[in-house]
């Protein structure tokens, strides 16, 4: 009997070997999908993603150079993704939640069938919610960012939370200022604010998130309004319950 020519493409992504050769085996009974790839870390993904437009992913959440979460946020929204995790038992909820989804590890032949079906009824649609809304679901309410990954076109800039000097929100994209230049991403600002350390960043305007330790002086700044003057003699407006935040997190 002639196999069916396989009609979508899925590309494997996981740091270990044993787990990609598992999903190599059950794949086999799925004569419809092609294993196009396998990348070990996210930036192989990436790349992979880019180069061999596969219709899935199955995603390892927690890997080295660039997590699942990261990996999803630089990737077309209509790549359909089956996260596969050791995650516990809190950002499972929040993959239920947000209805993407999953596989915990260690998974069985019949859990995979489960989740490529869904897959495959999600193939080519767009991603239901945004990778930084899911990532922030997924964290415990004590983690925060360590960095940001960003797109500047071919470039890809991994960004430590500790250089960012400041984020301008504008419409629906941010610009963050660091390292004596800027990047966009299409993140907001009220996303971001909730994805760092509010011990750290403090939104001192509507428009504006602040790194405090850039923080030199506040000064007056028109009528009735305040700005906060960096260490490099950058200016950020400051509102007035910004100013109240500002403070409250110096200590002044």
């Amino acid at each position: 009997m002639t196999q069916p020519r396989p009609e979508r493409r899925v590309l494997l992504v996981d740091d270990e070997e044993p787990a990609r050769r598992l999903l190599v085996e059950y794949f086999r009974a799925h004569p419809r999908w092609q294993v196009i790839g396998q990348a070990k870390n996210g930036l192989e993904a990436v790349k992979l993603t880019r180069e061999h437009e596969p219709d899935l992913l199955l995603l390892d959440v927690q890997m080295p150079k660039l997590d699942g979460f990261e990996v999803l946020g630089l990737i077309p929204p209509e790549v359909a993704v089956v996260f596969t995790t050791a995650f516990d038992e809190y950002a499972v909820r929040a993959f239920e939640v947000h209805a993407v989804d999953y596989l915990l590890k260690p998974f069985s032949a019949e859990r995979f069938e489960q989740a490529l079906a869904r897959a495959e009824a999600r193939v080519g649609a767009q991603r239901p919610v945004a990778a930084p809304v899911l990532a922030q679901a997924a964290r415990a309410p004590d983690q925060y960012l360590e960095r940001l990954v960003i797109r500047d076109g071919a470039e890809l800039l991994i960004i430590p939370a500790v250089a960012i000097d400041y984020v301008r929100g504008q419409d629906d994209y941010v610009e963050v200022f660091h390292d004596a230049r800027s990047s966009l991403t299409t993140q907001t600002l009220q996303h971001l604010e909730a994805s760092l350390a509010p011990s750290q960043f403090v939104r001192v305007h509507r428009s504006y998130l602040l790194n405090v330790d850039r923080v030199a002086r506040i000064e007056p700044w028109g009528q009735g309004s305040k700005m906060a003057v960096l260490k490099d003699g950058r200016t950020v407006p400051v509102s007035r319950s910004g100013e109240a935040r500002l403070r409250a997190v110096l200590g002044v």
